[in-house]
């Protein structure tokens, strides 16, 4: 298994800096390339095509939901891990909607830091519970129609491994109730992953909500 290539996106060099310190202290994290604005940020993606974005909200010439939606259009299996001073409603939807797959705060723990980007490098969905429940409101309805779409799109099988992963069960957890290996589980996210043209597990959540085919009690 290769590092996990990590692009930093933020106009302050010395945040860059603590945050390519901190992440290098592990052996499974690599940081290719640093952006001091958005602009910058799309296009070190495009030439390094790192694994996971660190993503900044206010940055110059071009802010992060820009940068984030610019860089999912091109390249829709990066992982953008928003790290912002910010939890405003209109940032967090704003980026979420752009294709993040993870939104965290700068006052967090340094290992959790580390565990949101191989969280989102994996697939998984990393925001902080009281903005998923923003999330879940915001975008959650339903119906039988919606539903049987998601039945013609979905194999029984993705389906109830998207439902699970949209309760925030891990990989793991997710393989463990259906008694099936981690390896499985990542196969069925890909698939999901695939025909929703997404690339997070954060994404395909989204995805079914906006879409009704899932309902609030599917993430309960």
């Amino acid at each position: 298994m290769g590092k996990i290539r990590v692009l930093l996106a933020d106009d302050h060099a010395l945040v860059r800096q603590g945050t390519r310190e901190l992440l290098e202290r592990e052996g499974d994290i690599a940081v290719v390339a640093e952006a001091g604005d958005g602009e910058e940020a799309v296009r070190l993606a495009c030439s390094h095509r790192p694994d996971v974005v660190i993503m900044d909200v206010a940055m110059p010439t071009l802010n992060g939901i820009e940068a984030t939606r610019q860089i999912k259009a091109q390249y829709p299996t990066v992982a953008v891990l928003v790290l912002s001073a910010y939890d405003d409603d209109q940032y967090v939807f704003a980026l979420l909607e752009a294709g993040a797959a993870g939104y965290v705060l700068k006052d967090v723990h340094a290992s959790e830091l580390i565990k949101a980007v191989r969280a989102v490098h994996g697939g998984e969905s990393i925001l902080h519970p009281a903005i998923a429940r923003k999330v879940l409101d915001r975008f959650a309805k339903g119906g039988g129609e919606a539903r049987q779409r998601a039945a013609d799109e979905l194999t029984p099988r993705e389906l109830e491994v998207l439902k699970l992963a949209a309760k925030g069960m891990t990989n793991q957890q997710i393989g463990r109730e259906l008694v099936i290996s981690v390896r499985t589980v990542q196969v069925h996210l890909s698939n999901i992953f695939g025909k929703m043209g997404v690339g997070s597990r954060t994404e395909a959540v989204l995805y079914g909500l906006r879409e009704g085919w899932l309902a609030l009690e599917d993430t309960a």
